[in-house]
């Protein structure tokens, strides 16, 4: 096989679509398997519609997937520059060739002259796809296409066509959306006398319910899904089986084994739908998977990104990495955790002194039970899980009520939270000043309730 040279080409029109963003992973999965080259390429020949910053996005979407380029903005390159809007006269000394050719002309329109490429008037352009084999189209149903506007800027068709070719690209691969475009780009192709790369046109994104995925059905940009707590590696695991599959039952991989797996004959010609449920999944399986020490720190690092209203200030590593354990199991998404977990960093929370009353219980037995639970942990020695779970289970027995009852009038108490982290566990990290002070704060907020 020659030099393997994918590009990923995105316009800066906005934030990274999911779909783009599986393109580029696409792409660069069959770059990295054969020792090929990565390129990033910005084409912004549509100055119109680009939007301020929409670069940096879709940099730092590839960055926190991990999808290093080769060449490219920030790099450079032998075949450089990268960006379209700064390679303007490759684009018009093609067009030049082309009309001097007869294969282009020039034509007014409101805004000055510009230049079309004249298709074939009759017989018929294949396109040869990977996936989807030979594909025929009637050159008499295509009609003469613009290549350079009157602003002096090329469209996509002439655009992609001259760097793909002086970029030395070996497979160009890229939405389904393109294919009906691919016999233009063909022509072009025959007229400038060069080689047409590889074609590889992968299957759209459906949503669940059927149709393209689009804003409608959720978040489409790969940096919301970042901001949601969605990790990296669940993400490009995730997107690597949106129309791949390596076989009927493999759904979890790493990235080097998503590199020595990956191959196009593999891609599917039918769409891939979207499913969050699977994502979720996916996601809740990778944090359950990371130390917990490992886990601390990205947690740490999005809360720096994205700062929680329930956690501030940050919370000290030490702590969390202790926390960890007690909630990863429970976790689909990073953004989960700080809900969880803000009574351990802060005493500064409330609740109805009516919710530490467990379910056939009342106001004395509740009192009784905190005043004998701020006895129990005073005296437990050491303060650890264990001896507390020992020591409140036999406390329980005692004052002849379950142990759900008293365990939920001190979640209550601890945390303010009815759902919590394991009771035993948190009353240790908590240490046992701070649950002797909760203990005695809901003696009081529930006596002054009664009065």
């Amino acid at each position: 096989m020659p030099d393997i040279r994918t590009r990923f080409a995105p316009s800066p029109t906005g934030d990274p679509h999911v779909g783009n963003i599986r393109t580029a992973l696409f792409t660069w999965l069959f770059a990295r398997g054969h020792d090929g080259t990565f390129i990033l390429r910005i084409e912004d020949t549509d100055q119109a519609r680009e939007v301020e910053g929409s670069v940096e996005a879709i940099m730092e979407g590839l960055r926190w997937l991990g999808l290093d380029w080769d060449e490219g903005p920030e790099i450079g390159g032998e075949y450089g520059p990268y960006f379209q809007s700064e390679r303007l006269e490759h684009y018009q000394s093609a067009a030049d060739r082309l009309i001097e050719s007869g294969h282009a002309y020039r034509f007014e329109d409101e805004r000055g002259s510009a230049v079309k490429f004249a298709m074939p008037s009759d017989g018929s352009t294949a396109v040869s796809d990977v996936i989807r084999g030979r594909v025929e189209f009637d050159n008499s149903l295509i009609d003469d296409f613009v290549i350079l506007k009157s602003d002096g800027y090329p469209t996509y068709h002439l655009a992609s066509v001259v760097d793909d070719q002086l970029m030395r690209i070996s497979h160009v691969i890229r939405g389904e959306g393109w294919l009906s475009s691919a016999p233009r780009h063909v022509c072009l192709y025959d007229a400038l006398g060069w080689q047409a790369p590889e074609f590889v046109h992968l299957p759209d994104i459906l949503a669940s319910g059927g149709g393209k995925l689009s804003k409608r059905h959720g978040a489409v940009s790969v940096n919301e899904y970042r901001e949601m707590g969605y990790l990296p590696h669940a993400m490009v695991n995730f997107l690597a089986l949106l129309g791949w599959s390596y076989d009927d039952k493999t759904e979890l991989f790493t990235n080097d084994q998503l590199i020595e797996a990956f191959s196009l004959e593999r891609v599917s010609k039918s769409g891939a739908v979207f499913n969050l449920d699977k994502l979720d999944w996916m996601n809740g399986h990778y944090i359950r998977e990371s130390g917990d020490s490992e886990l601390a720190d990205v947690l740490l690092d999005y809360w720096r990104q994205y700062p929680p209203a329930e956690l501030a200030p940050e919370p000290d590593r030490e702590t969390l990495v202790q926390i960890v354990p007690l909630i990863k199991e429970r976790l689909k998404t990073l953004a989960d955790a700080a809900e969880r977990i803000p009574f351990f960093f802060s005493d500064d929370f409330d609740y109805e002194p009516s919710e530490l009353i467990q379910r056939k219980m009342d106001e004395g037995g509740t009192l009784r039970a905190l005043n004998a639970a701020v006895e129990v942990v005073g005296a437990a020695e050491p303060f650890d899980a264990a001896i507390l779970e020992a020591r409140l289970r036999v406390l329980a027995d005692d004052l002849d009520i379950k142990v759900g009852q008293l365990l939920g009038t001190l979640r209550v108490a601890t945390s303010g939270l009815k759902v919590s982290p394991p009771l035993f566990e948190s009353l240790e990290i908590l240490g046992r000043e701070r649950v002797v002070r909760d203990f005695n704060r809901a003696v009081a907020k529930l006596e002054n309730s009664v009065q």
